[in-house]
């Protein structure tokens, strides 16, 4: 079952950016992901199966 993750939901991953951060923030959704580090505010673009096997928890979500 996919996660339920939104624009604005901010994520911590099991594997450490290379600037030294876990956190991310969503900035876009649906087969691809686009993803801020808020380490060094670098996007990246992920698919959803690499997401979801990579979110460790979700820390903050928006309603």
């Amino acid at each position: 079952m996919p996660l339920d993750l939104k624009v604005g939901d901010k994520v911590e991953l099991k594997k450490q950016h290379p600037c030294g951060s876990k956190d991310f923030e969503i900035m876009r959704t649906g087969a691809d992901f686009r993803v801020k580090c808020l380490g060094c505010e670098k996007q990246l673009w992920i698919d959803r199966p690499n997401l979801e096997r990579r979110v460790k928890k979700v820390t903050n979500k928006e309603d």
